[in-house]
């Protein structure tokens, strides 16, 4: 989100790598898109309990939800539980942004970007947060708040998410740097506990090119998929209407990922949208699997173009899921979004 504007997840494993294997299930409902309405910034994985696990954010922005099936498409009828509610109060009395579900040390948190109620600009000093599990269900254990997170600059901040390399716990996320006149960039560190860094942060993206800044400049949103001995990281760009789309940072698995030289920028984004499909601006992704296997994307869109007023009060960004392509050298190929009706 951006003027605010805004993930890691490998399919449902703790680390980056390959795939988990998963039992085929031929008969299992098919997918429709959208998959769930009115979930904006949605993350969906499959845990290693079998579960498939989703989050957003909601259209009045006040809540973390979390539901779960056993199947991808019975997420679009589960139920939702509440995990918490913002604050009466205070710096997260606001606006609740883009939450991220994640299993750290054995136990449940959940990142989210939240800000002061009030009305005027300071809604928008968006900070990011956490909130922790005290049981072995997130569904039904009780949550509360872990703190905040630790970054070198007291600027807007948002769309954490967190990923395991090579034995490390990193964690991705987008904030504005003072003296760099963007919204948002990209930055990764590795993590001492949830919500500290440990190292200094890495600054891997700033939105420079011409599809980055439409509306506003902006990269937020990061979201890891390691497949084929490269991480693939990809990220949303410019404003959160129609000219939302996605971009793809690549590093080799062996790389030093805290140096920004070892990530290449695609020049062009890898989805942006379809007017042929009637699907507009895709972005805030996740990356999940499939009952069959198949590496699957998760993303919101609308499916009309034109919005009144402020894009981000519009609650009509769906959760979509379609499967990814690989190229011959192992490159994801996402393709255009395709339309609303049942998935092939």
């Amino acid at each position: 989100m951006t003027r605010l504007s805004r993930r890691l997840f490998i399919a449902g494993a703790t680390a980056a790598g390959a795939a988990p294997l998963l039992a085929r299930s031929p008969r299992s409902p098919r997918i429709v898109n959208p998959l769930v309405r009115n979930r904006a910034d949605a993350q969906v994985f499959r845990h290693t309990d079998g579960w498939y696990y989703m989050t957003g954010s909601v259209p009045e922005y006040d809540r973390l939800v979390l539901r779960r099936s056993r199947t991808l498409a019975g997420l679009a009828t589960a139920t939702e539980a509440v995990l918490w509610r913002h604050l009466a109060e205070g710096p997260m009395s606001g606006f609740i942004w883009a939450p991220e579900l994640h299993r750290i040390d054995g136990r449940w948190i959940m990142y989210f970007a939240a800000g002061p109620s009030g009305g005027g600009e300071d809604v928008f000093r968006i900070r990011t947060y956490a909130v922790v599990c005290d049981g072995a269900d997130p569904m039904t254990g009780k949550w509360s708040v872990l703190g905040q997170l630790e970054t070198p600059w007291d600027s807007f901040n948002l769309d954490s998410t967190s990923f395991v390399h090579r034995g490390v716990r990193y964690l991705a996320w987008a904030q504005r740097e003072p003296g760099i006149e963007t919204n948002s960039n990209l930055y990764l560190a590795p993590l001492r506990t949830p919500l500290t860094l440990a190292a200094k942060p890495a600054r891997l993206s700033v939105p420079e090119l011409p599809w980055e800044i439409r509306g506003f400049k902006v990269n937020e949103a990061p979201a890891l998929l390691a497949r084929n001995g490269r991480l693939f990281l990809t990220y949303s760009a410019s404003a959160t209407d129609a000219r939302y789309c996605m971009g793809m940072l690549t590093a080799r698995e062996d790389a030093d990922i805290m140096d920004p030289a070892a990530w290449t920028k695609s020049p062009v984004p890898v989805m942006k949208s379809s007017p042929a499909h009637h699907i507009y601006g895709p972005g805030h992704n996740s990356f999940t699997v499939d009952e069959r296997g198949r590496d699957m994307l998760v993303f919101h869109a609308r499916d009309y173009e034109t919005i009144k007023g402020d894009p981000l009060f519009d609650p009509n960004r769906h959760t979509r899921v379609q499967p990814i392509h690989y190229a011959s050298d192992g490159t994801p190929v996402f393709d255009p979004p395709v339309g609303n009706g049942p998935l092939a």
